[in-house]
């Protein structure tokens, strides 16, 4: 039988052995790790100036500041990158920049799948800021939410309803449905309809709405004012009323206010009716009872 204090001496002297041998490799790897320090210290020296670079750069342009970040973002990421690459290929010899970089692309593969709402959404953003057609304060309108824009980040949109409540839309969904924005323009048209009685001469009724219109507040009236017959309705012919005003809601609903009010008042000084429409009663046969036994 093998002696017990024989197998632990030999135990001992392999644990000996291998610390031993780490501690070569550590004295050996001291010069690349020097190296790689001063790699990492230069790549950090170099994204700081090249992020002051890009600031400056887009400092000139009319670029959102949510993508001037953006590319701010990726100059550094770049240059990290680059610099964390060598610095690998330094510590360890055999692995080479394609390998490190095939691994990469399978990693980036892989995150794509893992997180592909959240990319989407991320590319979206981007694609939203560069088109720069929607901007902070406009009211806009998409798929059934509408409101103020307040923040345009890189993943998502704030809006703030007219109820004060602010919605958060995810960017890809502004990005593949239709939004209207509706405050574009400082100027937006506006139009209702109006009814006047059948015996009603419609050369003045127009003549009268016409003038009631360009007459109402907040109507531009350097803008085109119609005035059109459109529909034989069931107790009048109703006109369609269009006119330019104020983009905002608020203005809207005042124009709207405004010209209803100056076209009412206009046509019952001209003693041209406005009528009620006819409203149809259906009535049922009574149901006779049933004789009693």
């Amino acid at each position: 039988m093998d002696d017990p204090i024989d197998e632990s001496l030999n135990a001992i002297d392999i644990l000996i052995r291998q610390l031993l041998s780490m501690w070569e490799q550590t004295i050996s790897l001291l010069p690349s790790l020097a190296i790689a320090i001063v790699v990492l210290v230069i790549t950090w020296i170099i994204a700081r100036f090249a992020t002051r670079i890009a600031d400056r750069l887009t400092d000139k342009t009319n670029m959102r500041a949510s993508l001037q970040e953006l590319v701010e973002t990726i100059v550094r990421l770049a240059i990290w990158i680059v610099g964390l690459m060598a610095t690998l290929t330094i510590l360890l010899p055999g692995l080479t920049p394609a390998s490190l970089i095939a691994g990469l692309g399978f990693g980036a593969v892989a995150i794509g799948f893992a997180f592909q709402d959240i990319f989407e959404n991320f590319m979206a953003g981007i694609l939203i800021m560069i088109r720069e057609k929607m901007r902070i304060g406009d009211y806009i309108e998409c798929e059934g939410v509408e409101g103020v824009v307040e923040s345009i980040a890189l993943r998502e949109t704030h809006v703030r309803r007219n109820n004060r409540e602010l919605t958060i839309i995810p960017n890809s969904i502004l990005f593949k449905n239709p939004v209207k924005i509706l405050t574009d323009d400082e100027k937006r048209r506006h139009e209702i309809v109006a009814g006047v009685a059948y015996d009603t001469d419609l050369d003045i009724a127009k003549d009268v709405i016409l003038k009631a219109v360009q007459s109402a507040e907040q109507v531009d009236t350097g803008e085109r004012i119609d005035v059109f017959a459109c529909e034989f309705n069931s107790s009048s012919v109703d006109f369609k009323i269009r006119w330019w005003s104020g983009s905002k809601p608020r203005a809207m609903h005042e124009s709207r206010d405004n010209v209803i009010r100056a076209i009412k008042r206009a046509l019952e000084e001209a003693a041209i009716e406005i009528p009620f429409p006819y409203v149809t009663h259906t009535f049922k046969e009574p149901v006779p009872l049933a004789p009693k036994d």
